[in-house]
């Protein structure tokens, strides 16, 4: 049973449970070739259930202290993982803030499917955790994130070398921000800027 749905009009994000770790591990057992690119590489058994029941253990702790939201991405009957959007290192006191990453199933590309559960993510990051700043950083050459970024908002403001190893070397990466302009208003949510 996952620790928080989030439903969508495709799709519904899931804060999973320990229990639900094959779920994930079949994801990205199927995707590993996909996602191989943009991700540091693992261990053989990152993927393992085993250890995906660990990291969710970690993860739902992590959910309940406020720290982090690990969502998964299901299908509309809720019985397959085809992608994931983490919202990460949230610090607050004068910051606000939190990273964001995310991935889709090679078969669910170009489909809008992560622009709909990065929609609703936000709008859960900045109306339930009141956060005022979220930030995505991207590989240049990586199009398809660099246009998801923009349609959703997201302005570029610098630039990283060597930021993060990926792929077996260290990667240069676009930082760009969302800022929650609602954040200082009171009775206000982000919720109403995307007229939800």
């Amino acid at each position: 049973m996952p620790l928080l749905t989030l439903p969508g009009q495709r799709l519904t994000l899931a804060v999973l449970s320990p229990d639900q770790a094959p779920l994930e591990s079949d994801f990205y057992q199927r995707n590993q070739a996909h996602l191989a690119p943009w991700s540091p590489i693992r261990p053989a058994d990152y993927y393992s259930v085993e250890q995906l029941r660990k990291r969710l253990e970690i993860q739902g702790q992590a959910f309940a202290a406020g720290l982090a939201v690990h969502f998964a991405l299901l299908d509309p009957a809720g019985e397959q993982m085809i992608g994931a959007c983490n919202f990460s290192g949230v610090i607050r006191g004068a910051f606000q803030a939190c990273y964001l990453g995310y991935h889709i199933a090679q078969s669910h590309q170009g489909q809008g499917l992560m622009h709909e559960a990065l929609e609703i993510g936000i709008r859960y990051m900045f109306d339930e955790h009141n956060l005022h700043r979220i930030m995505a950083n991207y590989m240049p050459g990586n199009e398809r994130s660099a246009r998801l970024l923009a349609r959703l908002g997201f302005e570029e403001e610098g630039f990283a070398k060597a930021y993060l190893h990926i792929a077996g070397r260290w990667q240069d990466h676009v930082l760009t921000a969302l800022t929650n302009r609602h954040y200082d208003e009171p009775g206000q949510r982000w919720s109403r800027r995307l007229g939800a």
